[in-house]
């Protein structure tokens, strides 16, 4: 799937769950997540397919106060929406 194919799906699910959180968003929070939760840098790295772990770290800050916010009010959204 191109990145515009799953750009558009993606705003298209936000726009149903009355969300705003655009793709990159969501591919950093979850990069910080896997960071903040023990995975290594290099498996974060393959995962996002980034050729350096130097972006890979530029792009997921383990104290990214933003992105756990972002996770926070994702996971809560959806466990209103499981209700």
């Amino acid at each position: 799937m191109s990145y515009d194919a799953a750009h558009h799906r993606w705003q298209s699910y936000c726009a149903q769950a009355g969300v705003e959180i655009d793709i990159h968003q969501l591919r950093h929070a979850h990069a910080t997540e896997l960071i903040n939760v023990g995975v290594s840098i290099e498996a974060v790295r393959r995962r996002l397919g980034h050729a350096s772990t130097e972006t890979t770290r530029l792009y997921a800050l383990l104290d990214d106060k933003a992105a756990d916010a972002e996770i926070r009010s994702a996971r809560r959204h959806r466990d209103r929406s499981a209700r």
